[in-house]
């Protein structure tokens, strides 16, 4: 859910950050690492198949890398490697029911942290730097 022309501060992105952050590192569950949400959000939020090749081109690191965050996000059961049915020999990641209840947790943490939004001075021309807390498409 998008909140409508909201504007941020810069403080208040960075206080929505660590308030969702210290959450999940609280939380009983595993707290991953910024490599390993951005690859675990990568495969929930966009539709396509993912391969350890086009997850290492998107964030821009090496398939290793990739590799041993697959490795963890599949040990925890938030992932799963299946058999591209349309090449054997690659293998493509996909989503798990346990993966979808954790990120919606996650989402929901971060909801419960925002702040409400507070007007800009104009229309036109707010006063303040505005961060986009949802992803361009």
């Amino acid at each position: 859910m998008k909140p409508a022309h909201a504007a941020y501060s810069r403080l208040d992105a960075l206080y929505l950050w660590q308030a969702a952050t210290m959450a999940m590192v609280r939380a009983d569950g595993p707290d991953f690492s910024a490599r390993q949400m951005a690859i675990l959000t990568a495969v929930y939020l966009d539709d396509y198949p993912h391969t350890v090749r086009s997850l290492a081109k998107s964030l821009g690191v090496t398939k290793a890398v990739i590799t041993r965050a697959l490795d963890t996000l599949t040990r925890y059961r938030m992932i799963k490697r299946c058999a591209d049915p349309r090449d054997k020999r690659s293998i493509t990641v996909g989503r798990t029911a346990l993966g979808s209840r954790y990120l919606a947790g996650f989402a929901d943490q971060i909801c419960s942290h925002m702040p409400q939004p507070r007007p800009t001075q104009s229309a036109a021309r707010p006063s303040r730097v505005v961060v986009p807390l949802t992803p361009r498409r």
